[in-house]
């Protein structure tokens, strides 16, 4: 009798760890990146046939938008990444994941383009290096290439007011001193 209650004691328990799990929010998943030196992204640039690599932008704080055109978070972002682009001075570069190069070019053409570099990964192969779990996550470097913040899922006005710029703005502190 003792050995037919185990499974269902197994059963209760992974019952459990499932209802735990559907609490938590998946935006909270916390990036092992944060604090560490940015992965090197050695990509072509969308609209020129030539080459980035991220060591480029070493020396400023930027900001990394993952985004694909057929994502639909991603095409209620970029319009605050447009006003940010306007409104604030940073360097926002574009990683078109895991799409057509003309589907991604015609996405910009319609939507504008906030980014100083496009960078096309059509197979999503950065994305390991990255810790990418999908499209749209942005994260924020700062000067030395370290991985200050990751936002997963879409930034919100709210995110980039609370959060976004003031970072950029204590990472351009840091820079001065």
């Amino acid at each position: 009798m003792k050995k037919q209650l185990i499974p269902l004691g197994i059963f209760a328990i992974l019952i459990a760890f499932l209802g735990i799990g559907l609490t938590l929010n998946p935006k909270d998943v916390p990036s092992p990146l944060i604090g560490k030196q940015a992965p090197t992204l050695e990509l072509q640039q969308l609209k020129f046939n030539k080459s980035f690599n991220t060591h480029d932008l070493l020396g400023e704080p930027w900001v990394l938008n993952i985004w694909a055109s057929w994502c639909t978070s991603c095409r209620q972002e970029h319009k605050l990444f447009n006003q940010l682009a306007k409104q604030y001075s940073v360097t926002l570069v574009g990683l078109n994941f895991k799409d057509q190069e003309d589907y991604a070019k015609q996405w910009l053409k319609e939507l504008g383009n906030p980014y100083k570099l496009v960078l096309h990964d059509p197979e999503g192969k950065s994305g390991i290096d990255w810790g990418v779990y999908g499209v749209p996550e942005t994260f924020v470097i700062d000067h030395l290439g370290v991985i200050r913040h990751k936002f997963t899922g879409p930034v919100t006005k709210e995110l980039i007011e609370t959060t976004l710029v003031p970072l950029l703005e204590q990472i351009k502190q840091e820079q001065n001193l």
